[in-house]
Protein backbone atom coordinates (compact mmCIF):
# COMPACT_ATOMS: atom_id res chain seq x y z
CA UNK A 1 0.00 0.00 0.00
CA UNK A 2 1.16 3.53 -0.76
CA UNK A 3 1.60 6.45 1.63
CA UNK A 4 -1.50 8.11 3.12
CA UNK A 5 -1.97 11.84 3.74
CA UNK A 6 -4.75 14.07 4.87
CA UNK A 7 -4.21 16.45 1.91
CA UNK A 8 -2.09 16.38 -1.21
CA UNK A 9 -1.43 19.58 -3.15
CA UNK A 10 -0.51 19.19 -6.81
CA UNK A 11 1.67 22.08 -8.00
CA UNK A 12 4.59 23.89 -6.39
CA UNK A 13 3.92 27.41 -7.65
CA UNK A 14 2.43 30.34 -5.78
CA UNK A 15 -1.02 28.73 -5.50
CA UNK A 16 0.20 25.41 -4.12
CA UNK A 17 2.52 27.11 -1.64
CA UNK A 18 -0.21 29.49 -0.45
CA UNK A 19 -2.37 26.42 0.12
CA UNK A 20 0.44 24.80 2.09
CA UNK A 21 0.71 27.90 4.28
CA UNK A 22 -2.95 27.86 5.22
CA UNK A 23 -3.03 24.11 5.86
CA UNK A 24 -0.01 24.44 8.15
CA UNK A 25 -1.74 27.30 9.98
CA UNK A 26 -4.58 24.88 10.72
CA UNK A 27 -2.27 22.03 11.70
CA UNK A 28 -3.27 19.84 8.78
CA UNK A 29 -0.90 17.18 7.48
CA UNK A 30 -0.08 17.58 3.79
CA UNK A 31 2.53 17.33 1.05
CA UNK A 32 3.07 19.32 -2.14
CA UNK A 33 3.90 17.38 -5.31
CA UNK A 34 5.67 19.35 -8.06
CA UNK A 35 6.58 17.67 -11.34
CA UNK A 36 9.65 19.85 -11.96
CA UNK A 37 10.97 22.71 -9.78
CA UNK A 38 9.32 25.17 -7.43
CA UNK A 39 7.91 28.06 -9.53
CA UNK A 40 8.73 26.10 -12.68
CA UNK A 41 6.65 28.21 -15.06
CA UNK A 42 8.25 31.39 -13.76
CA UNK A 43 11.63 29.82 -14.42
CA UNK A 44 11.16 28.24 -17.83
CA UNK A 45 8.08 29.72 -19.57
CA UNK A 46 8.77 33.47 -19.63
CA UNK A 47 10.37 35.63 -22.32
CA UNK A 48 13.61 37.39 -21.43
CA UNK A 49 12.30 40.94 -21.02
CA UNK A 50 9.15 40.10 -19.06
CA UNK A 51 8.56 42.08 -15.89
CA UNK A 52 5.77 41.52 -13.39
CA UNK A 53 2.65 43.40 -14.44
CA UNK A 54 2.00 44.97 -11.02
CA UNK A 55 4.27 47.18 -8.88
CA UNK A 56 6.62 45.69 -6.31
CA UNK A 57 4.68 47.16 -3.39
CA UNK A 58 1.77 44.89 -4.30
CA UNK A 59 3.77 41.65 -4.28
CA UNK A 60 2.91 39.33 -1.43
CA UNK A 61 1.95 35.81 -0.45
CA UNK A 62 0.28 34.78 2.82
CA UNK A 63 2.58 35.77 5.68
CA UNK A 64 5.30 37.29 3.48
CA UNK A 65 5.75 40.41 1.35
CA UNK A 66 8.33 40.85 -1.37
CA UNK A 67 11.21 43.02 -0.14
CA UNK A 68 12.05 44.76 -3.42
CA UNK A 69 14.24 47.86 -3.22
CA UNK A 70 12.05 49.91 -5.57
CA UNK A 71 8.43 49.70 -4.39
CA UNK A 72 7.08 51.45 -7.49
CA UNK A 73 9.17 49.38 -9.90
CA UNK A 74 8.25 46.13 -11.65
CA UNK A 75 10.25 43.02 -10.84
CA UNK A 76 12.00 41.10 -13.60
CA UNK A 77 10.55 37.60 -13.79
CA UNK A 78 13.60 35.79 -12.28
CA UNK A 79 13.03 37.91 -9.16
CA UNK A 80 9.50 36.56 -8.94
CA UNK A 81 10.80 33.00 -9.21
CA UNK A 82 13.29 33.68 -6.39
CA UNK A 83 10.55 35.25 -4.28
CA UNK A 84 8.43 32.11 -4.62
CA UNK A 85 11.41 29.84 -3.88
CA UNK A 86 12.26 31.90 -0.80
CA UNK A 87 8.64 31.73 0.28
CA UNK A 88 8.66 27.93 0.09
CA UNK A 89 11.74 27.88 2.31
CA UNK A 90 10.39 30.46 4.75
CA UNK A 91 7.12 28.61 5.37
CA UNK A 92 8.95 25.25 5.32
CA UNK A 93 6.55 23.85 2.74
CA UNK A 94 6.75 20.04 2.45
CA UNK A 95 7.46 20.05 -1.29
CA UNK A 96 8.57 17.01 -3.24
CA UNK A 97 10.00 18.13 -6.56
CA UNK A 98 10.40 15.94 -9.62
CA UNK A 99 7.18 14.06 -8.86
CA UNK A 100 4.71 14.11 -11.74
CA UNK A 101 1.09 13.21 -10.97
CA UNK A 102 -0.27 11.02 -13.75
CA UNK A 103 -3.76 10.11 -12.54
CA UNK A 104 -6.35 10.93 -9.89
CA UNK A 105 -8.99 8.33 -9.08
CA UNK A 106 -11.24 7.29 -6.22
CA UNK A 107 -10.11 4.16 -4.45
CA UNK A 108 -13.22 1.99 -4.38
CA UNK A 109 -12.16 -0.03 -1.34
CA UNK A 110 -11.34 2.83 1.05
CA UNK A 111 -13.23 5.73 -0.52
CA UNK A 112 -10.04 7.81 -0.38
CA UNK A 113 -8.47 9.55 -3.34
CA UNK A 114 -5.81 7.60 -5.19
CA UNK A 115 -3.04 9.73 -6.69
CA UNK A 116 -0.85 7.94 -9.18
CA UNK A 117 2.63 9.39 -9.66
CA UNK A 118 5.67 8.44 -11.69
CA UNK A 119 7.22 7.04 -8.50
CA UNK A 120 4.22 5.19 -7.08
CA UNK A 121 0.72 5.59 -5.68
CA UNK A 122 -0.23 7.76 -2.70
CA UNK A 123 -3.60 8.24 -1.04
CA UNK A 124 -5.33 11.22 0.51
CA UNK A 125 -8.66 12.38 1.90
CA UNK A 126 -8.31 15.69 0.05
CA UNK A 127 -6.51 16.87 -3.04
CA UNK A 128 -5.98 20.48 -4.12
CA UNK A 129 -5.10 20.84 -7.80
CA UNK A 130 -2.99 24.01 -8.05
CA UNK A 131 -1.24 23.56 -11.37
CA UNK A 132 -1.66 27.14 -12.59
CA UNK A 133 -4.20 29.17 -14.56
CA UNK A 134 -2.44 28.86 -17.94
CA UNK A 135 -1.47 25.28 -18.69
CA UNK A 136 -1.19 24.26 -22.32
CA UNK A 137 -0.98 26.82 -25.19
CA UNK A 138 -4.08 26.77 -27.37
CA UNK A 139 -2.82 26.90 -30.96
CA UNK A 140 -5.20 26.65 -33.94
CA UNK A 141 -5.11 23.30 -35.67
CA UNK A 142 -4.32 24.88 -39.03
CA UNK A 143 -0.84 25.80 -37.81
CA UNK A 144 0.28 22.47 -39.30
CA UNK A 145 -0.67 23.79 -42.76
CA UNK A 146 1.87 26.61 -42.60
CA UNK A 147 4.96 26.38 -44.83
CA UNK A 148 7.91 24.61 -43.23
CA UNK A 149 10.11 27.71 -43.62
CA UNK A 150 7.92 29.63 -41.14
CA UNK A 151 9.33 29.46 -37.61
CA UNK A 152 6.57 28.97 -35.02
CA UNK A 153 6.57 29.57 -31.26
CA UNK A 154 4.08 30.41 -28.55
CA UNK A 155 4.17 32.74 -25.56
CA UNK A 156 5.69 30.05 -23.31
CA UNK A 157 8.56 29.20 -25.69
CA UNK A 158 9.36 32.66 -27.12
CA UNK A 159 12.41 34.24 -25.49
CA UNK A 160 13.35 37.31 -27.51
CA UNK A 161 13.77 38.91 -30.96
CA UNK A 162 17.31 37.61 -31.34
CA UNK A 163 16.17 33.96 -31.50
CA UNK A 164 13.89 34.51 -34.49
CA UNK A 165 14.96 34.20 -38.12
CA UNK A 166 15.45 37.45 -40.01
CA UNK A 167 12.38 38.94 -41.65
CA UNK A 168 8.96 40.07 -40.52
CA UNK A 169 7.04 38.53 -37.63
CA UNK A 170 3.34 37.84 -37.18
CA UNK A 171 2.03 37.85 -33.61
CA UNK A 172 -1.39 36.23 -33.35
CA UNK A 173 -3.42 37.50 -30.38
CA UNK A 174 -3.34 40.85 -28.60
CA UNK A 175 -3.93 39.81 -25.02
CA UNK A 176 -1.35 40.55 -22.33
CA UNK A 177 1.36 38.33 -23.83
CA UNK A 178 0.75 39.09 -27.51
CA UNK A 179 0.63 42.86 -27.03
CA UNK A 180 3.88 42.93 -25.08
CA UNK A 181 5.71 40.60 -27.46
CA UNK A 182 4.54 42.53 -30.52
CA UNK A 183 5.68 45.79 -28.90
CA UNK A 184 9.08 44.33 -28.06
CA UNK A 185 9.59 43.05 -31.60
CA UNK A 186 8.58 46.39 -33.10
CA UNK A 187 10.97 48.29 -30.82
CA UNK A 188 13.77 45.90 -31.83
CA UNK A 189 13.42 47.09 -35.43
CA UNK A 190 11.37 44.21 -36.82
CA UNK A 191 8.47 44.57 -39.21
CA UNK A 192 5.58 43.25 -37.13
CA UNK A 193 2.03 42.22 -37.96
CA UNK A 194 -0.39 41.88 -35.05
CA UNK A 195 -3.62 39.92 -35.36
CA UNK A 196 -5.79 41.55 -32.72
CA UNK A 197 -8.09 39.67 -30.38
CA UNK A 198 -10.52 40.92 -27.77
CA UNK A 199 -8.83 42.69 -24.86
CA UNK A 200 -9.29 45.48 -22.35
CA UNK A 201 -6.75 48.25 -22.05
CA UNK A 202 -6.18 50.56 -19.10
CA UNK A 203 -3.68 53.35 -18.34
CA UNK A 204 -0.54 52.19 -16.58
CA UNK A 205 -0.87 55.23 -14.30
CA UNK A 206 -3.75 57.62 -13.77
CA UNK A 207 -3.89 60.66 -11.50
CA UNK A 208 -0.46 59.67 -10.20
CA UNK A 209 -1.46 56.14 -9.14
CA UNK A 210 -0.74 52.78 -10.72
CA UNK A 211 -3.53 50.84 -12.41
CA UNK A 212 -3.28 48.21 -9.69
CA UNK A 213 -4.07 50.85 -7.03
CA UNK A 214 -7.16 51.76 -9.00
CA UNK A 215 -8.16 48.11 -9.42
CA UNK A 216 -8.30 47.88 -5.63
CA UNK A 217 -10.06 51.21 -5.04
CA UNK A 218 -12.70 50.74 -7.74
CA UNK A 219 -13.54 47.22 -6.60
CA UNK A 220 -12.47 45.54 -9.83
CA UNK A 221 -10.32 43.00 -8.00
CA UNK A 222 -13.35 41.78 -6.05
CA UNK A 223 -15.64 41.39 -9.07
CA UNK A 224 -16.89 37.79 -9.00
CA UNK A 225 -17.31 35.39 -11.88
CA UNK A 226 -20.95 34.93 -10.85
CA UNK A 227 -21.75 38.50 -11.91
CA UNK A 228 -21.24 37.57 -15.57
CA UNK A 229 -23.89 35.72 -17.64
CA UNK A 230 -23.10 32.01 -17.74
CA UNK A 231 -19.95 32.79 -15.71
CA UNK A 232 -18.21 33.92 -18.91
CA UNK A 233 -15.55 36.38 -17.82
CA UNK A 234 -14.40 39.37 -19.91
CA UNK A 235 -11.28 39.43 -22.11
CA UNK A 236 -7.87 39.91 -20.56
CA UNK A 237 -6.60 43.29 -19.41
CA UNK A 238 -3.50 44.38 -21.31
CA UNK A 239 -0.81 45.80 -19.03
CA UNK A 240 2.99 45.71 -18.86
CA UNK A 241 5.76 46.33 -16.34
CA UNK A 242 8.54 46.35 -18.95
CA UNK A 243 10.70 49.47 -19.27
CA UNK A 244 9.29 50.91 -16.07
CA UNK A 245 5.68 50.27 -17.09
CA UNK A 246 3.79 52.05 -19.85
CA UNK A 247 0.43 52.07 -21.64
CA UNK A 248 -0.19 49.28 -24.13
CA UNK A 249 -2.29 50.46 -27.07
CA UNK A 250 -2.69 48.65 -30.40
CA UNK A 251 -3.41 51.96 -32.13
CA UNK A 252 -0.09 53.39 -30.96
CA UNK A 253 1.56 50.18 -32.14
CA UNK A 254 0.16 50.85 -35.64
CA UNK A 255 1.16 54.51 -35.53
CA UNK A 256 4.76 53.46 -34.79
CA UNK A 257 4.95 51.19 -37.82
CA UNK A 258 3.18 47.96 -36.90
CA UNK A 259 0.41 46.47 -39.02
CA UNK A 260 -2.89 45.48 -37.44
CA UNK A 261 -4.93 42.56 -38.76
CA UNK A 262 -8.22 40.95 -37.87
CA UNK A 263 -8.53 37.45 -36.48
CA UNK A 264 -6.51 34.82 -38.36
CA UNK A 265 -9.02 32.23 -39.58
CA UNK A 266 -7.08 29.72 -41.68
CA UNK A 267 -4.23 29.28 -44.14
CA UNK A 268 -4.14 27.94 -47.70
CA UNK A 269 -0.95 27.66 -49.75
CA UNK A 270 0.92 30.11 -47.54
CA UNK A 271 -1.84 32.73 -47.56
CA UNK A 272 -3.66 33.58 -44.33
CA UNK A 273 -7.30 34.62 -44.28
CA UNK A 274 -8.15 37.27 -41.69
CA UNK A 275 -11.44 38.55 -40.34
CA UNK A 276 -12.90 42.04 -40.55
CA UNK A 277 -13.27 42.38 -36.78
CA UNK A 278 -10.17 44.43 -35.95
CA UNK A 279 -11.88 47.84 -35.76
CA UNK A 280 -14.58 46.42 -33.49
CA UNK A 281 -11.94 44.90 -31.22
CA UNK A 282 -10.14 48.24 -30.99
CA UNK A 283 -13.38 50.09 -30.29
CA UNK A 284 -14.18 47.71 -27.42
CA UNK A 285 -10.69 48.21 -25.97
CA UNK A 286 -11.17 51.99 -26.17
CA UNK A 287 -14.49 51.66 -24.36
CA UNK A 288 -12.86 49.60 -21.61
CA UNK A 289 -10.28 52.36 -21.19
CA UNK A 290 -12.98 55.00 -20.81
CA UNK A 291 -14.92 52.81 -18.36
CA UNK A 292 -11.77 52.55 -16.23
CA UNK A 293 -11.26 56.33 -16.29
CA UNK A 294 -14.88 57.00 -15.32
CA UNK A 295 -14.71 54.55 -12.42
CA UNK A 296 -11.43 56.09 -11.24
CA UNK A 297 -12.83 59.62 -11.46
CA UNK A 298 -15.81 58.56 -9.35
CA UNK A 299 -13.43 57.29 -6.66
CA UNK A 300 -11.37 60.49 -6.86
CA UNK A 301 -14.46 62.53 -5.90
CA UNK A 302 -14.75 60.73 -2.57
CA UNK A 303 -13.67 62.89 0.38
CA UNK A 304 -11.06 60.36 1.53
CA UNK A 305 -9.03 60.87 -1.64
CA UNK A 306 -9.27 64.60 -2.10
CA UNK A 307 -5.87 66.25 -2.16
CA UNK A 308 -3.90 63.02 -2.56
CA UNK A 309 -4.41 62.51 -6.30
CA UNK A 310 -3.02 64.40 -9.23
CA UNK A 311 -5.30 66.48 -11.43
CA UNK A 312 -6.39 64.99 -14.73
CA UNK A 313 -4.08 65.92 -17.58
CA UNK A 314 -5.98 68.53 -19.57
CA UNK A 315 -4.10 67.71 -22.76
CA UNK A 316 -6.12 65.60 -25.21
CA UNK A 317 -4.87 62.03 -25.68
CA UNK A 318 -2.91 61.25 -28.86
CA UNK A 319 -5.16 60.85 -31.89
CA UNK A 320 -3.77 57.66 -33.37
CA UNK A 321 -5.00 56.74 -36.85
CA UNK A 322 -7.48 53.92 -37.26
CA UNK A 323 -5.19 51.92 -39.53
CA UNK A 324 -6.11 48.27 -40.06
CA UNK A 325 -5.22 45.98 -42.93
CA UNK A 326 -8.69 45.10 -44.16
CA UNK A 327 -7.73 43.10 -47.25
CA UNK A 328 -8.63 39.80 -45.57
CA UNK A 329 -5.60 38.08 -47.12
CA UNK A 330 -1.95 37.94 -46.12
CA UNK A 331 0.56 36.07 -48.22
CA UNK A 332 3.40 35.12 -45.91
CA UNK A 333 6.11 35.05 -48.58
CA UNK A 334 5.08 38.39 -50.10
CA UNK A 335 5.07 39.98 -46.61
CA UNK A 336 8.43 38.31 -45.82
CA UNK A 337 6.93 36.82 -42.65
CA UNK A 338 9.42 34.24 -41.43
CA UNK A 339 8.11 33.73 -37.89
CA UNK A 340 4.73 33.44 -36.18
CA UNK A 341 4.27 33.77 -32.42
CA UNK A 342 1.01 32.24 -31.23
CA UNK A 343 -0.50 34.16 -28.30
CA UNK A 344 -3.94 32.67 -28.67
CA UNK A 345 -4.66 31.64 -25.12
CA UNK A 346 -4.48 28.40 -23.18
CA UNK A 347 -6.49 25.30 -22.56
CA UNK A 348 -6.79 23.17 -19.47
CA UNK A 349 -4.62 20.09 -19.11
CA UNK A 350 -6.57 17.87 -16.74
CA UNK A 351 -6.69 14.64 -18.72
CA UNK A 352 -5.16 12.90 -15.71
CA UNK A 353 -8.17 13.73 -13.51
CA UNK A 354 -10.36 10.62 -13.55
CA UNK A 355 -13.07 11.74 -11.12
CA UNK A 356 -16.20 13.60 -12.33
CA UNK A 357 -15.16 17.23 -11.77
CA UNK A 358 -14.75 18.38 -15.40
CA UNK A 359 -17.33 19.57 -17.90
CA UNK A 360 -17.52 18.40 -21.52
CA UNK A 361 -14.83 20.88 -22.55
CA UNK A 362 -12.43 19.68 -19.85
CA UNK A 363 -12.88 22.74 -17.62
CA UNK A 364 -13.23 22.29 -13.85
CA UNK A 365 -16.74 22.39 -12.42
CA UNK A 366 -16.22 24.36 -9.22
CA UNK A 367 -17.46 27.14 -6.98
CA UNK A 368 -14.56 29.05 -5.48
CA UNK A 369 -12.44 25.96 -5.92
CA UNK A 370 -14.89 23.50 -4.36
CA UNK A 371 -16.00 20.74 -6.75
CA UNK A 372 -19.06 18.45 -6.58
CA UNK A 373 -16.76 15.52 -5.80
CA UNK A 374 -16.02 15.36 -2.07
CA UNK A 375 -12.41 16.16 -1.22
CA UNK A 376 -11.37 17.48 -4.64
CA UNK A 377 -10.48 21.18 -5.01
CA UNK A 378 -8.95 23.52 -7.57
CA UNK A 379 -6.90 26.62 -6.78
CA UNK A 380 -5.28 29.47 -8.71
CA UNK A 381 -7.41 29.31 -11.85
CA UNK A 382 -8.01 32.46 -13.87
CA UNK A 383 -11.30 34.01 -12.68
CA UNK A 384 -11.90 30.98 -10.44
CA UNK A 385 -13.90 33.17 -8.08
CA UNK A 386 -12.91 36.79 -8.64
CA UNK A 387 -10.70 38.84 -10.95
CA UNK A 388 -7.86 38.36 -8.46
CA UNK A 389 -8.20 34.57 -8.04
CA UNK A 390 -5.39 33.83 -10.47
CA UNK A 391 -3.21 36.74 -9.30
CA UNK A 392 -0.06 35.90 -7.35
CA UNK A 393 -0.71 38.45 -4.61
CA UNK A 394 -4.25 37.26 -3.88
CA UNK A 395 -4.29 33.51 -4.45
CA UNK A 396 -3.99 33.12 -0.67
CA UNK A 397 -7.56 34.32 -0.17
CA UNK A 398 -9.04 31.40 -2.09
CA UNK A 399 -6.50 29.08 -0.42
CA UNK A 400 -7.78 30.17 3.00
CA UNK A 401 -11.36 29.53 1.88
CA UNK A 402 -10.50 26.00 0.72
CA UNK A 403 -8.58 25.28 3.92
CA UNK A 404 -11.66 26.31 5.90
CA UNK A 405 -13.79 24.05 3.71
CA UNK A 406 -11.46 21.11 4.37
CA UNK A 407 -11.69 21.82 8.11
CA UNK A 408 -15.45 21.97 7.79
CA UNK A 409 -15.63 18.48 6.33
CA UNK A 410 -14.32 17.12 9.64
CA UNK A 411 -17.17 18.79 11.50
CA UNK A 412 -19.92 17.25 9.38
Amino acid sequence: MGEHYDTIIVGGGQAGLAMSYHLRQRGREHIVLERHRIAERWQSERWNSLHFQYPNWSLRLPGMACAEGDPDGFAHYPRIARFIENYASTIDAPVRTGVAVTALRRDSSSGNLEIETASGVVYARHIVIATGPFQRPLIPGFHTELPSWVYQADATSYRGPEELPSGAVLVVGSGASGSQIADELLQSGRKVFLSVSRHRRVPRRYRGKDAFWWFEKTGRLDTTIDTFPNRMYPPSTVITGANGGYDIDARRFAAEGGTLLGRVKHVVNGTLSTGDDAKQVLAEADQAYMDFVRAADAVALQPAYRGMLEEVDSRPPPAYPDDVDGTGKLNLRDANIRAIIWCTGYRFDFDWVKVPVLDTSGAPVQQRGVTPFPGVYFLGLHWMHTFKSGQLSFVGEDAAYIADHIDGRDRI
